[in-house]
């Protein structure tokens, strides 16, 4: 077998930089705004997606106006 220098693999326990253990502190913790309620989702399109679509039509306005003018 192997010489393995960073001490066994998945079926031991040793970690020597101890991520695992960091991640699993990660993962485990509990979000800052979990207590609070959730904001009510929007009912309608966002401002950026109206926004996009005037500034579209603009544009196609001033293409048509260049061209057939």
């Amino acid at each position: 077998m192997a010489h393995n220098p960073q001490g066994p693999g998945p079926e031991g326990n040793y970690d020597p930089a101890g991520s695992t253990q960091m991640f699993r502190a990660f993962v485990d913790e509990q979000p800052q705004g979990a207590a609070r309620q959730a904001a009510p989702a929007k009912s309608g399109p966002g401002a950026g997606l109206i926004i996009g679509i005037v500034v579209a039509v603009a544009v196609i306005a001033a293409v048509a106006w260049l061209a057939f003018g």
